[in-house]
């Protein structure tokens, strides 16, 4: 875990994520947007980023939080075996732009 969560989230980061998790329609975004992809190894995406329950989701910061902090525009709802097998963004490749039309 990192020092930024060592305390547990904020009011406005769980604002955030449900924010997130609402506009990709609770599926996984990082897999189909292709973050996965890029980096080595398997997992298996769950293809759901539901708020709560055993399928709960992350919000995957996908330029980093240091570069961009909790702006959603820069932030795609997935599934935890995606976000964990990503990682942090800043050490693997960009994967090819893909616009944000449906908010």
């Amino acid at each position: 875990m990192s020092k930024t969560w060592a305390k547990g989230s904020t009011r406005a980061w769980r604002n955030t994520r449900a924010l997130v998790l609402a506009r990709d329609l609770y599926r996984c975004r990082a897999h189909t947007d292709g973050w996965c992809d890029h980096v080595p190894g398997d997992h298996t995406c769950t293809g759901l980023a539901l708020l709560a329950g055993p399928d709960a989701g992350h919000a995957h910061h996908t330029l980093g939080r240091t570069v961009t902090g909790d702006d959603p525009t820069h932030i795609v709802a997935a599934c935890a075996p995606c976000n964990l097998h990503i990682g942090d963004p800043t050490q693997a490749p960009d994967p090819p732009g893909r616009s944000v039309t449906r908010w």
